[in-house]
């Protein structure tokens, strides 16, 4: 377990936490807010390769729900469905699980933001910096000298909860809506009465959980996701077909 924490502090906390302190550092009118958003914006740059392909992946499934249709008319069985259904995702290279991993890499980037904010930024307390970082005299934590960005923000909470929503309702407009073949009943589809659901549950938790975190996280939560929408905007995933 040591060394799961050591390879976590240096991969990944070690190195984000520097990266702050360089920008803030270097930044005309040292914001810590605008270095947030600078590192996010090179964080989504990294992971943009990733996000690409994701996309491409949503857009191929859009493109075989018909083939899904037939398959959920030609086989009754569950198991049935779903064997064909893998195989029609081996026949056109096609990997479902795709669209998870840009969001299975930013939690433990989140985890290691979350130190940053919430135990690395006492200005009297800024270990782990690099030799080459110099040590800020002074650590202000004032976003545009409005938010404190060590403390509790509803706005940005409410902003990260947003732009969550914005992001679910273009996925859920543009992506697939039932892949594999949900549960029917009497003509329902739940995993698309439970798609929609989650459109508005998980902004929710969202607000929630970001309104107990130093208002740092909720900013880098924001930033993310609004480049992921101008993202799958001028990506222009075309509509499910009917």
């Amino acid at each position: 377990m040591n060394l799961l924490i050591q390879i976590f502090n240096e991969v990944l906390y070690r190195p984000l936490f520097n990266v702050l302190i360089w920008l803030y550092d270097v930044l005309p009118g040292h914001d810590l807010g605008i270095a947030i958003i600078i590192l996010t914006a090179a964080i989504r740059l990294l992971l943009y390769p990733l996000s690409k392909k994701a996309i491409k992946s949503q857009k191929a499934l859009t493109g075989l729900q018909p083939k899904i249709k037939e398959i959920q008319k030609k086989y009754k069985d569950k198991a049935d469905q779903a064997k064909a259904t893998m195989e029609l995702y081996r026949q056109y290279r096609i990997n479902p699980m795709s669209g998870c991993l840009p969001i299975l890499i930013q939690l433990p980037i989140l985890i290691a933001l979350y130190r940053v904010f919430f135990t690395g930024l006492d200005p009297e307390k800024l270990n782990g910096l690099y030799g080459f970082i110099s040590r800020p005299e002074l650590l202000n934590p004032m976003f545009l000298g409005i938010i404190n960005l060590s403390q509790r923000s509803i706005f940005l909470s409410v902003l990260a909860g947003f732009l969550m929503f914005v992001q679910s309702k273009m996925m859920m407009s543009k992506g697939p809506a039932s892949l594999g073949g949900g549960l029917k009943i009497k003509g329902l589809d739940f995993s698309s009465i439970m798609g929609q659901q989650m459109t508005y549950l998980m902004p929710l938790l969202t607000v929630f959980i970001a309104f107990g975190l130093p208002a740092g996280l909720p900013l880098y939560w924001a930033v993310i996701t609004l480049f992921g929408i101008i993202q799958q905007y001028f990506t222009k995933l075309p509509n499910q077909e009917s």
